[in-house]
């Protein structure tokens, strides 16, 4: 049978971790499957607590589950690889690596639907589940590759260049049946060993957001397919950790995480060309808000935050010809920084 790492990233949350332990483990009955979880340096107890957890409560007796501590919060991709680098607890390397955001609840064959569909489409090397509210609501988790008209046209919210636009919309809505995506969000994801092994981990410059989507983006241009599993259900509660739902300004770590993944996939003048773009299909939303009187849809400042943070990046030395440039956008805790 094949064996399957478990990673569960703690931040911060450790009741709600633990009680999204509970769901992944009865979701790993009957399959060779161990479970680690990692705490990303959360220096508010919660070593302890799930210390004492795994250690005095009866669900957790006997169970395959390690917890390790992380020495440095370096964000979502840095926390899983230290997951996924613990391999299994003989030291050898699993044949699937499932990762499980710590608001997230498997249903009990949520994990097997997974690693079936994955033992079948042997051209898969990511497979995610269909991710839905607490209340059932579906979340939007399947999506299509970020492009410069992407940017114009998710800046812009115009029906008319959505339409023409169509192929480049990023969010795929919630498919209703098994399909192949571009990429998956990262709340419940099984993932080949082997891809892992030729294309590498997560890339750790992101610290939130965008890293997901650059590990498919790497996955694909291997050749290997991401596919979005309907009949694999998981409940997510979703940015416990971030705190994204009270961002009041666009926090510079994901300013950062954008940059990236377009200068990184596309070089410098992608990167520029998506800004640009953006910043057309913004201005476009802001004189539609000012004729048509509609309410507010980005975080106060963001195109500003996102002009300025921008322009430094892209007056940056290119890397190994530069030293550390860092500015500070008023009112954040953003700091741009050579990368």
């Amino acid at each position: 049978m094949p064996r399957i790492l478990v990673v569960s990233l703690n931040y911060r949350t450790a009741e709600m971790t633990l009680r999204s332990v509970r769901a992944a483990l009865a979701a790993m009955q009957g399959l060779e499957a161990e479970l680690v979880i990692v705490d990303n340096d959360s220096q508010d107890g919660s070593h302890a607590r799930m210390a004492e957890a795994l250690a005095t409560e009866d669900w957790a007796q006997g169970q395959p589950i390690r917890l390790i501590r992380s020495d440095r919060n370096g964000g979502f991709g840095a926390g899983n690889n230290v997951g996924i680098r613990a391999r299994m607890s003989d030291g050898s390397a699993p044949d699937y690596v499932y990762i499980l955001n710590s608001d997230a609840f498997p249903a009990p064959d949520a994990i097997r639907k997974l690693l079936d569909h994955l033992e079948t489409h042997p051209e898969a090397g990511f497979a995610g589940s269909h991710i839905h509210g607490e209340d059932g609501v579906p979340h939007v988790t399947a999506f299509r590759f970020p492009s410069a008209w992407s940017e114009l046209e998710g800046a812009a919210r115009l029906g008319p260049l959505t339409r023409l636009l169509r192929r480049h919309v990023v969010p795929l809505g919630v498919p209703e049946t098994t399909r192949r995506v571009d990429w998956l969000a990262g709340a419940s994801m099984m993932m080949r060993q082997s891809v892992l092994d030729e294309i590498g981990l997560f890339d750790e410059t992101f610290f939130l957001y965008f890293e997901e989507t650059d590990l498919c983006l790497r996955a694909a241009r291997a050749g290997h397919q991401t596919h979005y599993v309907r009949d694999s259900h998981v409940a997510h509660i979703g940015s416990v950790s971030t705190g994204m739902k009270r961002w009041a300004r666009i926090p510079g770590f994901w300013l950062d995480s954008r940059w990236h993944y377009f200068s990184k996939n596309h070089g410098r003048a992608g990167a520029v060309a998506a800004t640009l773009a953006h910043l057309t299909g913004g201005l476009i939303w802001r004189a539609r808000r000012l004729v048509q009187r509609k309410e507010r849809a980005d975080p106060p400042h963001f195109l500003s935050d996102l002009l300025t943070h921008d322009f430094i990046a892209m007056t940056r030395p290119l890397p190994g010809k530069r030293k550390a440039v860092r500015a500070r956008l008023p009112g954040t805790a953003f700091e741009a920084r050579a990368e």
